[in-house]
């Protein structure tokens, strides 16, 4: 194939470019605190962002990893926060142990009452979610408003989720909502600071059901 360029890519072949990735990304992020477990996460945070900063800002609880495999095994759900992380996932891998993806913001009911009550609708979607799924994996990446809320219903026990993907990005409470998401005591996947987003949350979330695919 010629691209009719000076610059020529190293391979084209798909597996090869990702490998090829992976092993730029090991070499360029040298040492690091993360566990064997851990870094296979932080490996893909970095490849979809290109951002070692983000990869080096991540913070999980101790039982996050075999918290997230044991839901997915288990047939638990992912419930996110936007759209955008249900198109990205790995669905396949997913339902392949029972469970789906689910997304609620765009209910009808979650709009209208999001409007009677003058709120976010991801306050609102979060609330109707815990109602309906316990044990699942929350992937917020998005809204802040989601996590906060997420974390004041786990505090009053009105939410038992079996682990907590907690990247939101942006300006307007984001870091503020990690930085609460790290103080509770069930397992968690979030950063320090406003980077994020659903592509990062899509990232952790694809890493951890591969590990949950090996025996």
């Amino acid at each position: 194939m010629d691209f009719k360029t000076e610059f020529k890519p190293l391979t084209v072949q798909p597996q090869e470019i990702e490998g090829k990735s992976f092993e730029m990304i090991t070499e360029e992020l040298g040492e690091h605190p993360f566990t064997d477990e851990q870094y296979p996460v932080v490996q893909r945070v970095i490849h979809a962002s290109a951002d070692f900063e983000l990869g080096r800002s991540m913070v999980f609880h101790p039982d996050a990893i075999q918290a997230g495999i044991a839901a997915l095994r288990a047939g638990q759900s992912v419930i996110a926060d936007v759209q955008m992380i249900q198109a990205g996932v790995s669905k396949d891998r997913i339902r392949s142990f029972g469970g789906d993806v689910h997304v609620h913001i765009s209910d009808p009911d979650v709009m209208e009452e999001a409007k009677r009550l003058n709120t976010t609708r991801a306050i609102i979607s979060t609330r109707k979610a815990t109602q309906m799924y316990e044990g699942g994996i929350y992937a917020i990446g998005n809204a802040p408003t989601a996590l906060l809320e997420l974390i004041r219903l786990v505090k009053e026990g009105e939410a038992k989720p079996g682990l907590i993907i907690g990247m939101p990005v942006g300006f307007v409470s984001a870091a503020e909502s990690k930085d609460e998401l790290r103080k509770l005591d069930i397992p968690f996947i979030t950063n320090i600071g406003r980077k994020g987003g659903s592509t990062i949350v899509v990232a952790a979330l694809n890493a951890i059901s591969l590990m949950a695919m090996k025996a």
